[in-house]
């Protein structure tokens, strides 16, 4: 079933949340129990990040460094199998232009269709670390529109260089992200809109939020969605903050605001568990009025969080 299938499936407001695939050399037990912890709240299906290498220094002992590429998160298809044979629930992974060439692209669509893993999240993703702006791989895509067409022609039986697939089944479906306060680069929130529209136009069954602790901020987003023609799922993505350094990270990476009220709240904790109680109630609000608003489901990044995320679901499903 796709995404969109899913989160109809039944009344009320779905839960999904997003993991990240373990570091390079540690096992996979540790995720597998956080999501076991999960379970019990019906997750209609769960996102795996994917990550591309990153240019780092290696120390060669003799006072020389030598310049080289890691990996630090590998694995994203392979985990994704593991997880949906495990737990039954759908596994969506992230593809991105940011890293990856075409023909890499076109592997891992092999790979994921063999596994039966159909349900993806296009990105752009990050720029490297290294570089000033967003600059793509030889042969890599510079937006996800690019990135949506390659799939569109792979689930129309042409592989990147216009040669015929004989098998298309079983075809991919795919999510794109959205940004209620703006993407970074985009100009304005009109042209920011435009862009989310022109991949829905291409195909894009949903968009799933940038993180966002504002409510009426999303609401006033899905109202211009709205307007504008865009009339595909809107899912809603939360973050339950658990950590101060969080209130200068969070708005500095993910370039999204901080209400007052929430920040006058943070700074009146006195340390880290403070932090995690107010970011619970905090987001176990925002969940309730996106409920009562209706929406079709609720998109959790957890990132190694996953007390508090079990802690928030407790109160909300």
């Amino acid at each position: 079933m796709t995404i969109t299938e899913l989160i109809n499936q039944d009344e009320g407001t779905a839960f999904s949340f997003e993991v990240l695939p373990p570091l390079k050399g540690a096992g996979i037990r540790k995720l597998q129990d956080d999501i076991a912890s999960l379970m019990d709240f019906g997750p209609k299906y769960i996102n795996i990040t994917t990550h591309r290498s990153e240019v780092v220094m290696k120390d060669l002992g003799n006072g020389l460094l030598e310049r080289t590429r890691l990996r630090r998160r590998p694995g994203s298809v392979a985990v994704a199998a593991a997880l949906q044979q495990e737990f039954g629930v759908p596994i969506v992974p992230h593809i991105l232009c940011s890293g990856f060439t075409r023909e890499e692209t076109e592997y891992v669509l092999i790979d994921l269709q063999y596994l039966g893993i159909t349900n993806l999240l296009l990105l752009r993703g990050d720029k490297a670390p290294e570089d000033k702006e967003f600059r793509p791989v030889d042969d890599g895509h510079s937006h996800t529109t690019e990135l949506i067409e390659q799939v569109n022609d792979y689930n129309n039986g042409r592989f990147a260089d216009g040669s015929e697939i004989r098998e298309t089944e079983p075809r991919f479906s795919y999510g794109v992200a959205c940004y209620p306060e703006k993407h970074e680069e985009a100009p304005n929130p009109t042209t920011d809109l435009a862009f989310f529209k022109q991949k829905v136009d291409l195909g894009a069954e949903y968009g799933v939020t940038q993180m966002f602790f504002d409510n009426q901020k999303y609401f006033d987003f899905v109202r211009r969605c709205r307007q504008s023609g865009i009339e595909v799922p809107v899912i809603p993505g939360i973050k339950p903050i658990a950590k101060m350094r969080q209130l200068a990270v969070l708005p500095r990476v993910f370039h999204c605001d901080l209400p007052e009220a929430l920040v006058s709240e943070l700074m009146r904790c006195k340390d880290d568990e403070q932090v995690k109680e107010v970011g619970i109630e905090w987001c176990v609000a925002q969940c309730k009025e996106l409920i009562k608003a209706g929406v079709p489901s609720i998109h959790f990044y957890m990132t190694g969080n996953v007390d508090s995320l079990r802690r928030v679901a407790e109160q909300i499903y």
